[in-house]
């Protein structure tokens, strides 16, 4: 049995039935005859089913947030957020579907050649527990509706979600055996890999995403990894001060800082340093911690209390090397899970916490004295998922994001997601887009026909 325990009380929530090697194989060899059944559906039968999905879930959000919000320990007005904007997605894979992968036809003289798409067949999605809907959704929504069958994996931080999403699926009309959640640990997620499958779309941390490419290599299936990052933003001199800290303290403290794409250091022009410091410190000192099931909580728990050693060591590094804290740096007591947010300054690149990725609510704060400055430091990583400039001025924007070595590049902004944009990484930060047509060309591959007139 799999217990789910409440991260902000550490009481049992529930405990669900987990699955065994065994179980898997039988759900692989059924959702691979649904899938081959599913497939022959209509696109726009599908494609109702899924915006049919979409209306179940938000008619039903108050429950699956508070499921997701006990389990994970998310305030409930983000986990609100997170379930009410997911059809958001839905309808732009519902919307460009039929156009993206349009059948590109050429004709010359007794020859026809034809480009078309078809599923994959089976996959595994081995999904996140920081934002379940989102990253949830990214791959099962376009895996069905290109005629794919799959089989979810929910992380063991959010089985609640997982199986919200399956039964929302179901009572959607997506057959039970096309849309399978797994329920179990990171062993069973390993034993996924050891399936016929036809590919692998994966969310977590940089660590697992390399040990699944390798375990998957010799299969040559689809592989998709979206790991983790060390976004970086930078504060050129023009600024509008007070908005611009506010901005990003919420960047990087939003969800705690358990997101990919958390504002995860800071490079501030000397210029406007001292006051940027300021009104950021300001901010952060203003987030209520408090209950997630109560509406105005800003801060709860971390998901995982694991992760509070990975913060203490990180920030004791940077005291080590020289840094200061002008706020936080502890756990809070009498309250598991509860760190306190953190704000370190007089940090530097050498040290762990502008390195290596915190997953928390910690963020180093570094002058600088110059554009080129900041951009080095900002690509002086492994990592590669966003990347920040905020300026006033559009054209030093563009010269500096276009030298930036990231997937996705912010201009006065951060910690967004389009459904429009694609989400991909570069080094450490996974390979593979998900949104955008090209996570809608991810779960298809292309056939070329030939056809010659007799």
């Amino acid at each position: 049995m799999l217990k789910v325990i409440n991260p902000a009380t550490e009481a049992l929530v529930k405990e669900l039935e987990t699955d065994s090697v065994d179980s898997l194989k039988k759900r692989y060899d059924r959702a691979k005859l649904a899938q081959v059944e599913w497939a022959k559906r209509p696109f726009k039968e599908r494609a109702q089913i899924l915006s049919k999905f979409s209306e179940l879930l938000l008619a039903d959000v108050d429950r699956v947030a508070k499921d997701q919000s006990l389990e994970t320990g998310k305030p409930i007005s983000q986990a609100k957020g997170e379930v009410k904007s997911t059809p958001n997605r839905v309808k732009y894979f519902v919307e460009n579907f039929e156009s993206t992968l349009a059948p590109i036809e050429k004709e010359s003289p007794g020859m026809r050649e034809v480009v078309r798409y078809e599923p994959l067949g089976v996959i595994v999605n081995i999904s996140a527990w920081n934002y379940p809907w989102f990253v949830g959704v990214n791959v099962f929504a376009p895996a069905l509706l290109a005629g794919n069958a799959v089989l979810y994996k929910p992380s063991e931080f959010s089985p609640l979600t997982g199986k919200n999403i399956e039964r929302l699926l179901h009572e959607a009309g997506v057959p039970k055996d096309c849309f399978q959640a797994v329920i179990g640990d990171g062993a069973l997620g390993a034993a996924l890999l050891d399936l016929p499958i036809n590919g692998v779309f994966f969310t977590g941390s940089y660590g697992t995403g390399a040990k699944i490419a390798q375990k998957v290599a010799s299969k040559m299936i689809r592989i998709q990894l979206e790991l983790g990052g060390k976004d970086p933003v930078y504060i050129c001199d023009d600024v509008d001060v007070k908005p611009v800290a506010e901005g990003t303290a919420d960047g990087a403290f939003y969800n705690n800082g358990q997101s990919c794409c958390s504002v995860e250091r800071i490079y501030v022009h000397e210029k406007v340093y001292d006051k940027y410091v300021e009104n950021f410190v300001n901010t952060v000192k203003g987030f209520k911690m408090g209950d997630p099931l109560d509406e105005s909580t800003y801060l709860g728990p971390l998901t995982r209390k694991a992760q509070i050693q990975v913060l203490k060591s990180q920030i004791q590094d940077a005291v080590k090397k020289g840094a200061k804290i002008l706020t936080g740096g502890n756990e809070v007591k009498g309250k598991p899970g509860y760190f306190e947010p953190t704000v370190l300054v007089n940090v530097t690149n050498e040290m762990e916490v502008m390195r290596e990725e915190s997953f928390g609510p910690v963020i180093g704060i570094q002058k600088v004295s110059s554009d080129e400055e900041a951009l080095a430091l900002m690509n002086d990583t492994d990592y590669g998922l966003t990347a920040g400039v905020y300026t006033r001025d559009e054209k030093r924007a563009e010269k500096m994001l276009s030298q930036l070595n990231a997937g996705s590049a912010y201009w006065n902004c951060c910690d967004r997601v389009s459904p429009e944009l694609p989400w991909t990484g570069r080094k450490h930060s996974g390979i593979g887009s998900t949104l955008s047509r090209l996570g809608i060309m991810a779960f298809v591959q292309p056939k070329g026909y030939h056809l010659r007139k007799p």
